[in-house]
């Protein structure tokens, strides 16, 4: 629950409140990290209160609606310090979103595999255009710099990455045509079996 402790974290400097909360992440995280929705940051809000890391009072005001100012708890700064001193260790795999296309690809050729390649490799080289110009924008504040660079490497790393699919793309397109008949077969023998 990473944006539960940036909340956390942002709270760890004083009382705050919603959209305060919003505008704070979003002036430190900037473009890079994508726009924190303030419905999603109430339902953290929510979840950090029931769960005892932050306290809210609700504040009345004259010309607007009362708004709920929270402050971290002692259970908050708790849980904040664990999850600063833990490391982040993958536990779920490696899932991507790339290797499902490369997958499905695969089994439908060597072309559709080089396509694939191509496609994910022009908009790589766009996403780092952009990174670049965003780079050049924000070389001022060394937090953006190094989430930025942070992309940057990323993304040079998945164009290597394409590099190897790219050398082995005959070999994945005929693994996938030996395993494909094996797969039409069983298909085509259950269909048997359950018409008789």
């Amino acid at each position: 629950m990473p944006i539960e402790h940036a909340v956390l974290g942002l709270l760890a400097h004083g009382p705050s409140y919603g959209y305060e909360l919003r505008a704070s992440f979003q002036e430190a995280i900037g473009p890079q990290w994508g726009e924190l929705n303030i419905g999603r940051l109430y339902q953290v809000l929510d979840r950090l209160a029931r769960d005892g890391l932050v306290a809210g009072t609700l504040v009345p005001q004259q010309r607007r609606p009362d708004k709920t100012v929270y402050r971290l708890t002692d259970a908050g700064r708790a849980e904040l310090d664990r999850w600063l001193e833990r490391p982040i260790i993958r536990t779920t795999g490696y899932r991507d979103e790339f290797f499902l296309k490369l997958f499905v690809a695969s089994r439908f050729g060597l072309e559709r595999v080089r396509g694939l390649v191509r496609t994910q490799r022009e908009a790589y080289l766009g996403e780092l255009g952009g990174l670049e110009e965003l780079r050049e924008r924000h070389d001022h504040d060394p937090l953006l710099r190094l989430l930025i660079e942070a992309a940057v490497l990323h993304t040079e790393a998945n164009l290597r990455f394409l590099e190897q699919v790219a050398a082995q793309a005959e070999d994945l397109a005929a693994r996938a045509a030996v395993a494909a008949p094996e797969d039409g077969e069983r298909v085509a023998g259950e269909r048997t079996r359950s018409a008789q």
